[in-house]
């Protein structure tokens, strides 16, 4: 296996450090490892091209800025695994996936179509006019860990925190 420059040796790296980061971010990825070293490769040839892990299983822009949302781990990651058992290209899973009781299955794209994701500066900043000054809002709520304070803008609250390991329960919505 080598693409243009990739070894083995970079994939099994690559592979064991997700594997290590998810784990110690709580996750659980693919129990199909030659699947999964598949997908980092593909990973570390979208980073080739691009200069950023797009996930695989996505088209990406070559415009990081506009593809931040599908950088790997994507902003879709828990949601997908919450409602389908695994993110789109099934890299990470549920437990029951990775304790081999349930079998991974096809996941719908949640990414919303280029037309509906709007600009940059639409995506980052939406502003409502109270009295003669506007303020800024995001166009998702932000939700915090109530255990460690960490903060961030989407739709759900994280099925786990990043930083403290918490469960989705631990968060409240902040803005």
């Amino acid at each position: 296996m080598n693409f243009a420059g990739i070894s083995e040796q970079d994939v099994e790296r690559a592979y064991e450090i997700l594997r290590k980061d998810a784990a110690e971010g709580g996750y659980r990825i693919n129990p199909d490892t030659e699947f999964v070293k598949n997908l980092v490769q593909g990973l570390l040839r979208n980073e080739q091209r691009y200069g950023y892990r797009a996930c695989p299983c996505r088209l990406a822009s070559g415009k990081k800025e506009d593809d931040l949302d599908i950088v790997c781990p994507c902003d879709y990651r828990d949601s997908d695994i919450e409602t389908h058992g695994a993110c789109y290209c099934a890299l990470y899973v549920n437990e029951a996936i990775a304790s081999g009781t349930q079998q991974v299955t096809s996941v719908p794209e949640s990414r919303p179509p280029r037309s509906q994701r709007g600009t940059k500066k639409e995506r980052a900043v939406q502003t409502i006019q109270i009295g003669a000054s506007p303020l800024p809002t995001l166009p998702y709520p932000v939700w915090r860990c109530k255990v460690c304070g960490y903060l961030c803008a989407r739709e759900e609250p994280p099925g786990i925190c990043p930083v403290c390991k918490a469960k989705k329960d631990r968060f409240e919505r902040f803005i």
